[in-house]
């Protein structure tokens, strides 16, 4: 397919957060600090899942991904954007910014998938218990997330070809510290109302059936919680969906602030703000969300702790 853009645009200049070298100096150590936790918590919740037998369940193989895709995520986003406050000119070369928009949307898109997954998991584990390992085996949860990371990657597709195919007429300036999609329509010279409305609809697939699909997952869960005879095996059923209903309004909840209102309603600055929280914010405190609230995780995570003081007092 042959973009509008590249034979007219070579380059862009991403604005960023602010002008002000100060602030920009400041935000680079608030961002570093919090990209350096979202690597490192998500990373210890990966080790812990796949070095810890007690968490070789589905649940926590789900959750194994969501921090994969949480540190893919946040890495195609964040190092640009700390690279870019310690410089005068933030320019971005045209290829690079569609390969950023492209793996993003395809990696957040993914995660949407992966939320709703991880309702329906809950909904198993509490609604047929005695069926649950029988119905989500082993063999299906590599099938799922396999299926995951790669509907999110071919969903992608039309949110990325569609904006790349509005006339820019030389536009070369993103007010944003990515390369989103509503701000590249922003750039748009001619009529992009055709275009913006494909979107939405696209946006709908991709935000409003998941979360549709998840609600409507709760209330069966809630129903079924209440049905349980023990208060400690009801507290026990609203702790492991707590943590993912969390997880749920944060993402989705920015997500689709920034994706699915029209553009005559957008702020530059609210979009920045929504965009912080579901590409830094969210990452950072999902794994803090989920060891808070689970005692097996952070039983795990103890002894992944332990094992690596004493290999390095060994060493």
């Amino acid at each position: 397919m042959a973009w509008k853009n590249d034979t007219v645009i070579k380059e862009f200049i991403l604005l960023g957060l602010s002008s002000n070298p100060i602030i920009q100096i400041i935000l680079f150590v608030i961002f570093l600090i919090m990209y350096l936790i979202i690597l490192v918590a998500n990373s210890l919740i990966v080790l812990a899942t796949v070095t810890d037998s007690t968490l070789q369940t589905p649940m926590y193989f789900f959750l194994t991904n969501l921090s994969l895709l949480d540190i893919c995520y946040s890495s195609s986003i964040i190092p640009r954007m700390l690279r870019d406050m310690m410089v005068v000119k933030k320019t971005i070369l045209f290829a690079d910014c569609v390969a950023q928009m492209y793996i993003s949307l395809s990696l957040g898109e993914a995660e949407c998938i992966l939320l709703a997954v991880m309702a329906y998991d809950r909904y198993i584990a509490i609604c047929f218990p005695l069926h649950y390992t029988t119905i989500i085996h082993r063999n299906l949860c590599i099938q799922i997330a396999a299926g995951t990371w790669f509907c999110g990657f071919l969903l992608s597709i039309s949110h990325v070809a569609l904006t790349w195919n509005v006339d820019l007429c030389g536009h070369n300036e993103i007010n944003h510290f990515e390369c989103e999609v509503p701000e590249i329509l922003a750039l748009g010279c001619g009529n992009v109302t055709v275009v913006e409305f494909v979107i939405f609809i696209v946006g709908v697939i991709i935000l409003i059936v998941p979360i549709t699909f998840i609600i409507i997952t709760y209330i069966k869960i809630i129903r079924a919680i209440f049905k349980i005879s023990s208060s400690a095996g009801r507290r026990k059923a609203f702790s492991t969906c707590g943590s993912h209903i969390t997880v749920v309004i944060l993402f989705y909840g920015s997500a689709m602030a920034t994706y699915m209102k029209p553009r005559s309603k957008s702020s530059p600055d609210t979009d920045k703000l929504f965009a912080i929280f579901y590409t830094i914010v969210t990452p950072m405190l999902n794994p803090l969300i989920y060891t808070l609230r689970n005692k097996e995780v952070k039983s795990a995570l103890k002894k992944v702790s332990c094992k690596n003081i004493s290999f390095l007092q060994f060493v």
